[in-house]
Formats: C-alpha cells, sequence, structure tokens
C-alpha cells in the first residue's frame, strides 16, 4: 500500500512530492497534462503587491524557502527553469513616486524594494515617471518545469497520464482505492477543477481566468520585468510575455478576442515601438475569496486531503506550503488557521 496517492501536478503537486520524497514516502501522481494554471502563468515570483506597494502576507517565509527549493530541483532535474532578476515598477505618476517612498521605509518592505528611482534610458518604453526597483524577485519556467518532473517521476514509475474519475474512487477508513492503486491517504491537487471532487464542494473556490499574449518587438530591448498595467517579461531575445487579465465569468481555456484587445490597450500605454503577436495563451487561476490557500483534511473522511487555492502566487508559495502540509500530516503539527479549511467547516453538510 501507498503511502499517498496525488491527483494534478502543477506547482502545488510537485511541492508535494518534494516533501513526501525527502521524507521517505511512496506515492503515485495521477494526472491528466491538461493546461493548468501553473502552465500558462508568467511564472514570476515576487513577494510584494506591486499595485498597492504592499508585502505579501508571509512574503519573507515564502522566499526564502522558494529559492533553495527551485535550484535544488534544477540539480535534482538537471534542468534550467529558475531566473533570478528584478522587478522594474513603472510609475504612472508623482503620486505612486510618493507612495513608494514611503512603502520603502516600511520594515516588512525595506528587503524589497529600493528607495532609489530609476530614470527611463529606453526610448520604446513609456516611463516617464521613472521606475522603482524591485529585489528578490524572478522568474520559474512553470512549464519546463512540470514537463521535467512528469518525466522523473515516469521514469520511477510513479506517474500516471491519465483524467481522475471520482466514480473509481472507493474510500474506507484504512485506505483509498483508485482502480489498482491503493494508498493510505489521498491529496487532492488540481487547482480550480477542484469542483470536479465533490467530497470538497463546500469550499468556495472560484476559477478566476488569465490570459496573457506572446509578442516579437525587436527594439523593445528589456532586460527585466516592467510592471505597469500589466507585466512584460522578457523571455528569449525579442520575445515577451504580456499579461495577464483577470475573468471569473469565463470557465473555458480558449484564448479570447476580448481579452486581446484589452492587453494590447494596455501594453500600448507602456511601449511606443512596434510588436507582433505570436501566440495567445488562457489557463485558470484557482482562487478563494479570502486570498488564501487552501489546506486540511476533509471534515468527515480523514484520508481525504485538500491542497489548493494558490491563486497567481504559486511560485512563491508552493514549496513552503508543500512542507507545511507535511508536517501537518506526518508530525501533527497545526496548520496556521488561516490556511486551514477548518474555516469554512460550517458550509460543511455530511455525506
Amino acid at each position: 500500500m501507498l503511502d499517498y496517492l496525488i491527483v494534478g501536478l502543477g506547482l502545488a503537486g510537485i511541492s508535494a512530492c518534494e516533501a513526501l520524497e525527502q521524507n521517505g514516502h511512496s506515492f503515485h501522481v495521477i494526472a491528466d497534462g491538461k493546461k493548468m494554471a501553473s502552465t500558462v502563468a508568467g511564472g514570476i515570483y515576487n513577494p510584494v503587491v506591486l499595485k498597492r506597494f504592499k508585502a505579501v502576507w508571509k512574503g519573507d517565509t515564502f522566499l526564502d524557502h522558494a529559492l533553495p527549493f527551485y535550484r535544488h530541483l534544477e540539480k535534482k532535474l538537471d534542468a534550467k527553469f529558475l531566473e533570478e532578476s528584478t522587478v522594474k515598477r513603472r510609475f504612472a505618476s508623482i503620486e505612486e513616486q510618493n507612495r513608494w517612498f514611503e512603502a520603502a521605509t516600511k520594515p516588512d518592505l525595506k528587503r524589497f524594494l529600493s528607495s532609489d528611482i530609476l530614470q527611463n534610458a529606453n526610448n520604446a518604453l513609456i516611463a516617464p515617471y521613472g521606475l522603482g526597483n524591485v529585489l528578490d524577485t524572478g522568474r520559474v519556467d512553470v512549464p519546463n518545469l512540470i514537463k521535467a518532473y512528469q518525466g522523473y517521476l515516469d521514469q520511477q514509475g510513479k506517474y500516471s497520464l491519465e483524467i481522475f474519475k471520482v466514480s473509481k474512487l472507493k474510500i474506507s477508513p484504512d485506505a483509498i482505492r483508485y482502480g489498482n492503486l491503493e494508498a493510505k491517504t489521498i491529496i487532492w491537487a488540481l487547482g480550480h477543477r477542484q469542483a470536479a471532487f465533490s467530497y470538497f464542494d463546500h469550499i468556495p473556490l472560484v476559477g478566476n481566468k488569465g490570459e496573457l499574449i506572446i509578442i516579437k518587438a525587436p527594439e523593445l530591448k528589456l532586460s527585466s520585468l516592467i510592471k505597469g498595467p500589466v507585466f512584460i517579461l522578457p523571455i528569449e531575445k525579442d520575445f515577451y510575455k504580456v499579461g495577464a487579465t483577470y475573468d471569473r465569468s469565463d470557465r473555458s481555456y480558449e484564448s479570447t478576442s476580448e481579452a486581446r484587445k484589452l492587453l494590447c490597450e494596455q501594453l500600448e500605454t507602456m511601449i511606443s515601438c512596434p510588436y507582433e503577436i505570436v501566440q495567445q495563451e488562457a489557463g485558470i487561476r484557482p482562487t478563494v475569496p479570502d486570498r488564501r490557500p487552501l489546506l486540511g483534511r476533509h471534515p468527515q473522511f480523514n484520508n481525504l486531503v485538500l491542497y489548493n487555492g494558490l491563486g497567481s502566487r504559486g511560485v512563491l508559495m508552493a514549496p513552503w506550503l508543500g512542507r507545511h502540509l507535511w508536517e501537518y500530516l506526518e508530525e501533527g503539527k497545526d496548520l496556521i488557521p488561516d490556511l486551514d479549511i477548518k474555516r469554512f467547516e460550517k458550509r460543511y453538510q455530511p455525506v
């Protein structure tokens, strides 16, 4: 019998696998290979909410775990997907500059915000009020990470590429069974598609669709990410990711002309050079009304575990969350109340 069955192989699933493997637990992963928010994300890790100049909740803790985690995976998988760099926040007014100066003096932000205003020297970038430098940031090439990790698990016989069918799941007090797999515990880590797993339908998880475009702009010549109305992320010579939109009403993975139009309008307030759209991508972020991730055991079935709700900051949060979940499951430590799905237990109707 396996210790764990994990459903889903995005950032949540990978971080759960790593915590289990490092502590000698047996597990198997089932994933269908479909697009997840992780695969179309910009992959940016950034401990600052740049719209409001506020620190991300537990951002310093998340960051201190994230970088060693991804460096370890690069060595383990013999792959390169971590790029440490700065993010530059484009200011839209003198007022934003002043708010930046004020934020840079706050104890929880001093580590991350440079107090210097950078003057724009790029003729293709529209930034008359300058830019602020965000430190300790960077990017993870999430699609390549997932692909490499899937290959690693596959080589070890720990991965099944298939659509998880809830009808095949059999639950008893001492085990869960799925086809010919038997495990003590199942971890459900499938992002917004949690809705298909009715055991957790009391959890208010909302799908938030995001779209981005990839452009070719030879005259732009950016070397670091620029954040304004949209982010502009260099991915290779002359190519950039631009995004992202937010749409809670559309649950499809189809790219839309409306999102493309909006992204282009916002992009054109930031750059003055020609560009060509070469690709458009869409994904659905798993988000929660209180903007906190979801960790914990089912209120009735102790061997059903949820790990979800990472939203748009999965790259930053997943490494620490995976470890925190393991400590809860195997060492009996309490989950941080803000993360524990018990906060929604009043909504649960027993089966």
